[in-house]
């Protein structure tokens, strides 16, 4: 028999406990600290948290537990019950006075004691976000806080946003830990906890505890704690095999009437023994409080078991002191959630009804018993539970509004979807909820839209249409037309289009309305066939949105005529078109056009070259997605566009994080596929074949199920070319490459076509003389455009006068690399070697040129790498010097070949292209050939390689280390130990020497 129910000595978790202190004393310092605590059910997570608050000296700790209410938590409920232990300690006033400007209306959605809630959306659950955040900041000033969110595996996805937002968000100078329960076993693959988990465990001030099972002489411990004796071996090996080391398993077996009696073959039986040993009258009280959650309020309670408060007391007491119950704020929790499971689960069919119905029916007469949304939820739940079909659909239907008012996106399209399930089982579920079935397909349509649920939204549009007769309702079938349009093309599927423009016959053009604009911006976001509808119906949506006040879809609009208007050529002209319709977004609260601002801003300032600041615009724009809980669909299209020009700047492993990132949100199909995409064209200029081809397929995958635009089919064309060609597979490479000119249209996407055409251009043959008549029908329209076009040039010898220019290879700026494929040759391949292309002596294009065909390569491989340089690509810069390398071999200049071969090594070693450098040391090899430090066969200067020669140039131009590895794209240790070996070199003591040194023999004098 055991004399404790738990044992008194706290059991092998010094270590833990430890860390867990360690993180307070940071967080003491004024350092941001959380803790992430994982483990299996019953290993200890909670006494864990309980032993290291009561060491916690004057920190005031705040717990709040996520609630299972069925297969569904509950929007906020650790937060909630956070808040009114606050109230319960502060009073509602002292909590008001540490709200950031001192209004409590976000904190209304929680509590209802601080008043009614301030309006609905993502704009107002942002502010909740942003003053539940000032709130424990404030309260941190005094002393420090610790705020423990237990069992986060229960966690809605409300709650997993804002325990997002505040891990990251802390701020420095807070005396703020945050710790985290969850339990591990719990979390399967697609769990949504593991995505939190993963992103969150990349944050810096972030810390993971994983809680072990004990040990053989760890329970031996917790044993003889528990019955204050050391059992003895026998009965030791015994409760060690069945238990494993869980603490929880240890104690239920000691609290058997003998250890060494038949033990239960089963979980459940284990975790009743305790319960089964209690009054008869507190285990029914405990199958009651079964049904109402892992948490329940006493006042629920007392209605449902229709017993006053000392009756419940008195009742409840045993189990208590029996510790299957603890007392939790104004309520009770089972100590063990597996506890309420195994009893709930041994209720009979009758009584699992019957007790739903009665929790279900207390709520109905007092649902203020519970706050605001948990009380609308929990009988939804219990409706359901109860099979009562019609006050099921009916509570489900109050839930969901309830949930749209917290912002809780999944929470609302859950309760929406167990509407439309029992609809057909109540027939008059139109009289009892106020709205027909149409109604709630589209309001279930557009939620899950904005859950990020595409497939499910098209599929809800899609039967909402085809109850409604256009002819007798056009307002309303235009509305769910739009809907379907718009989640049409964020799947890229045929039709959508169509959808919205006969959205926009059924809608009256004779007077402005806020439907008509909203439906022509859509429209107008839509159109790409034909740019003058396009920019025309933007703007006639703009000017509507004005007039009947929809700020939304006037800004949604300008959006669109902005983009659709720029040129990359003249990019700057066009940003303040964007600067303005984020000023109308914001001041409306519009968020989805804001989010979309940066979506399209980030977009035209990559297609212009303008990275650096394409990837800040696209990175805030994040932050906001995540801000308002859109990150697995906004955030996650952002974060390609952020992808995108990391990739072009060379930041590869930066690159690779924000996709393993948006990845793990499980985004879109659509968007996961151009992320895919992205990463391809990474590991394959790193070498990683096998892995390209992985990424590739998956993407392929999602692109085979749609018609999907430019930007995603060429650089997916690119990819499988340079696959093929990494792979040898010339002749495959040749026919997919023929397969895409044959069936795109590439004079209608020159952002796109350009990448396309030069890598189809390293294959050669045949293929040169089509990939000609493209290009000099093809506008290069910005510098990004024009780098590939002279890159283009120098690799088929296509001259200015056959591209129509009539201008100097070296008259184009550089630009920047698409998105997709870049330049770049397939693994093996050899520029200008075997190809056949490239003008021959006395050809048209040398006659054009006044110089020989040796001379003219040289020269419009040097105009490539100057645009690439230009742009800061240091991949395509890199490539490119191959390119100038050979030309200038081939003119003879081998010391002007090194040179540009130590410059494109430096470039690709740093990159991480391990095809490329190894290709460039193979031609250096073969030519004899200087590369990097390696002395020229001909002799440098002063016995310098040639990469230091290039060093020496900058500092004589007065350049810092800093200034010259941005410029070579070097690390600033590598310039250090390059300047280091020139002034041993030179021996010279100072910088400003080897400068003057450099100036006295006119080292650079003919530059």
């Amino acid at each position: 028999m055991s004399i404790h129910a738990v044992s008194p000595l706290f059991v092998g978790r010094a270590g833990e406990l430890s860390a867990l202190e360690r993180a307070l004393a940071d967080a003491r310092t004024g350092a941001a600290s959380t803790v992430l605590v994982g483990g299996e059910a019953g290993v200890g997570k909670t006494r864990l948290v309980r032993e290291f608050a009561d060491r916690a000296g004057e920190a005031m700790v705040l717990v709040g537990g996520c609630l299972e209410l069925g297969t569904e938590g509950l929007p906020f409920a650790p937060f909630t019950a956070v808040l009114r232990g606050l109230v319960r300690e502060l009073g509602r006033d002292g909590v008001a006075a540490l709200v950031p400007g001192g209004t409590t209306r976000g904190l209304a959605r929680l509590l209802p004691e601080f008043g009614e809630p301030d309006g609905d959306g993502s704009e107002a659950r942002a502010r909740l976000f942003e003053q539940l955040l000032g709130l424990l900041e404030r309260l941190a000033e005094d002393r420090p806080v610790v705020l423990v969110i237990e069992d986060a595996h229960w966690a809605d996805r409300s709650t997993r946003d804002l325990l997002s937002f505040l891990v990251r968000y802390q701020r420095s100078g807070v005396r703020l830990l945050i710790v985290v329960t969850y339990r591990a076993d719990e979390l399967h693959r697609t769990h949504p906890l593991r995505t939190l988990l993963a992103e969150l465990g990349r944050v810096d001030w972030v810390a993971r505890l994983e809680l072990r099972r004990l040990t053989r002489r760890e329970v031996v411990e917790q044993a003889a704690s528990i019955l204050e004796r050391e059992p003895s071996g026998p009965d030791m090996d015994l409760i060690y095999a069945r238990s494993e080391g869980n603490p929880l398993f240890v104690e239920a077996l000691l609290s058997e009437s003998g250890v060494g009696e038949a033990l239960p073959e089963s979980l459940r039986d284990l975790l009743l023994a305790g319960v089964e040993r209690l009054p008869d009258d507190t285990q029914e009280l405990l199958r009651v409080a079964s049904a109402g959650g892992q948490r329940i309020e006493h006042d629920l309670l007392s209605a449902v078991a229709g017993r006053d408060d000392v009756a419940l007391s008195n009742a409840l007491r045993p189990a208590v002191a029996g510790n299957v119950l603890v007392v939790d704020g104004e309520g009770y929790s089972f100590r063990h959630a597996l506890i309420r499971e195994a009893l709930h689960d041994d209720l009979l069919p009758g009584e699992h009804t019957r007790l739903h119905t009665r929790f279900a029916e207390a709520l109905e007469r007092d649902l203020s018993i519970l706050p605001v949304p948990r009380g609308a939820i929990e009988l939804a739940h219990h409706w359901h539970a109860a099979h009562d079909t019609t006050w099921a659909l009916i509570s489900a239907w109050h839930a969901a509004a309830a949930a749209r008012r917290s912002a809780a996106y999944d929470e609302q399209l859950r309760m929406l979807s167990r509407v439309l399930e029992l609809w057909d089982h109540v027939p008059d579920a139109a009289e009892r909820i106020g709205v027909d079935h149409v109604d709630v397909l589209r309001q279930t349509s557009t939620v899950a839209h904005l859950a990020g649920e595409y497939e499910r939204a098209m599929a809800l549009a899609t039967a909402g249409l085809a109850e409604i007769d256009e002819t007798a309702e056009p307002a309303r079938a235009a509305r769910v037309l739009r809907q379907r349009g718009l989640t049409g093309y964020d799947l890229s599927r045929p039709g959508h289009v169509d959808d919205l423009r006969r959205a926009a016959s059924l809608v009256p053009a004779d007077k402005p309305s806020k439907l008509r604009a909203q439906v022509l911006e859509s429209l107008a976001r839509m159109l790409y066939d034909d740019w003058q509808e396009k920019i025309s119906t933007a703007r006639l949506a703009m000017e509507i949105g004005h007039e009947v006040g929809d700020a939304n879809t006037e800004a949604h609009a300008l959006i669109s005529l902005t983009w659709a208007r720029c040129q990359f050529s003249d990019i700057d002209a066009y940003l303040d078109g964007f600067a303005e319709a984020r000023r109308i977004a914001a001041a409306a609260d519009a968020y989805n056009a804001m989010l979309r601002c940066a979506i399209s801003e980030s977009d035209v300032l990559e297609g212009a070259g303008r990275h650096e600041r394409a990837a800040q615009v696209a990175r805030d724009g994040i932050a906001e997605a995540e801000r308002y809980g859109v990150a697995r669909t906004s955030g996650t299209f952002l974060s390609i566009n952020l992808a995108e020009p990391l990739w072009s700047l060379g930041r590869w492993d930066e690159a690779l994080k924000v996709i393993e990132h948006a990845l793990e949100l499980m985004p879109p199909p659509p968007y996961r596929a151009s992320l895919q995409g992205l990463a391809s064209d990474i590991v394959l200029a790193r070498g990683r074949v096998d892995r390209a081809e992985e990424l590739f397929a998956a993407s392929r995958s999602v692109l085979a199920r749609g018609r999907f635009r430019d930007q995603s089919v060429l650089p997916h064309a690119c990819r499988e070319v340079e696959l093929l060609m990494a792979r040898g597979r010339l002749d495959e490479a040749r026919e997919a490459a023929a397969r895409t000119l044959r069936e795109q249209d590439l004079l209608a996407s020159p952002r796109y076509a350009w990448p396309l055409l030069v890598v189809i251009a390293q294959l050669g043959g045949d293929l040169v003389g089509e990939l000609r008549s493209v290009a000099g029908r093809l506008e290069a329209e910005g510098d990004s455009q024009e780098a590939h076009r002279l890159t283009f040039m120098a690799l088929t010898g296509l001259s200015e006068s056959e591209l129509g220019l009539g201008s100097d290879p070296e008259s184009g700026a550089g630009s920047e690399l698409s998105s997709g494929s870049g330049v770049g040759p397939g693994a093996g391949s050899e520029l200008g070697s075997g190809s056949g292309v490239g003008p021959g002596v006395g050809s048209e294009s040398d006659s054009v040129a006044g110089l020989d065909g040796a001379a003219w390569r040289l020269k419009a491989w040097d105009a490539a790498v100057a645009a690439w340089a230009g742009l800061r690509e240091p991949y395509s810069e890199a490539w490119t010097l191959e390119g100038a390398a050979r030309a200038a071999l081939e003119a003879g200049d081998r010391q002007g070949a090194g040179v540009r071969l130590a410059r494109a090594r430096e470039l690709a070693e740093h990159l991480g292209a391990v095809p490329l450098v190894e290709r460039l040391d193979a031609f250096a090899r073969r030519g004899r050939v200087a590369v990097a430090d390696d002395p020229a066969p001909d002799g440098l200067p002063l016995g310098l390689t040639a990469r230091e020669l290039e060093v020496l140039r900058h500092v004589a131009e007065g350049h810092s280390n800093r200034e010259i590895a941005g410029e070579l794209f070097i690390s600033v240790k590598t310039v250090s130990v390059h300047v280091s070996n020139i002034l041993a070199k030179l021996g010279v003591a100072s910088r400003g020497e080897a400068s003057a040194v450099a100036h006295r023999i006119r080292l650079f004098a003919d530059d």
